[in-house]
């Protein structure tokens, strides 16, 4: 199974000020995190990102933070640790469609919710164990495809960061990495983006 740039949505996790001097290979990290946004930009994937308790592991950072407004993502501020928890898999999701039928159509807490037309959602960040782990977990049960880049990810120490992966491979997830993402959404040397998103791999 490749991943298609149609299908596809892309959501960084908690690159935060206060977070990322603490993380194990951070600076290559957060450079990879800025290549998938501004890649995801150039082929108009939609992008959103996390703030984990902002006022006090402050916010995204900078660099990172100016790829993301450039390419127009939306940002969501949280206090639980699965972003999913605090409303993501709805902003995935498009807007729900009104309900048809007549009285006897389901109540609306038994209705389910619609299904995403960008349903693989590419996903890295920090802690890779606690926030990054927990928000893919809710994602798969919401029924999206999820596809963790491994060196975009981090976490305090590397085991941390390897058990993750772990688990997140032992439940279905697809472990990718940042060129892995960059070349399957172009899909061929003939792209029209391709010598645009070389430059960014380069």
């Amino acid at each position: 199974m490749k991943l298609e740039v149609e299908a596809s949505q892309l959501v960084l996790i908690d690159y935060q000020l206060r977070l990322m001097p603490a993380l194990v290979q951070s600076q290559e990290v957060l450079a990879n995190a800025r290549r998938l946004s501004a890649i995801a930009a150039l082929l108009q994937v939609p992008q959103f990102y996390t703030e984990q308790n902002p006022s006090g592991l402050g916010a995204t950072v900078p660099e990172l933070a100016d790829a993301l407004r450039a390419g127009g993502a939306t940002v969501l501020a949280k206090m639980q640790f699965s972003a999913v928890e605090e409303g993501l898999g709805d902003m995935l999701r498009p807007p729900a469609r009104p309900v048809q039928g007549n009285a006897r159509s389901l109540p609306k807490h038994l209705q389910k919710p619609a299904a995403s037309d960008r349903p693989s959602i590419v996903l890295a960040g920090c802690e890779a164990h606690i926030c990054l782990l927990q928000t893919a977990l809710d994602l798969l049960e919401d029924e999206f495809e999820v596809w963790v880049v491994t060196d975009a990810c981090s976490a305090r120490t590397e085991r941390n960061r390897d058990a993750a992966f772990d688990r997140l491979a032992g439940v279905g997830v697809e472990l990718v990495t940042t060129e892995m993402v960059a070349f399957e959404w172009l899909g061929s040397a003939e792209h029209p983006s391709f010598r645009a998103v070389q430059a960014l791999i380069k």
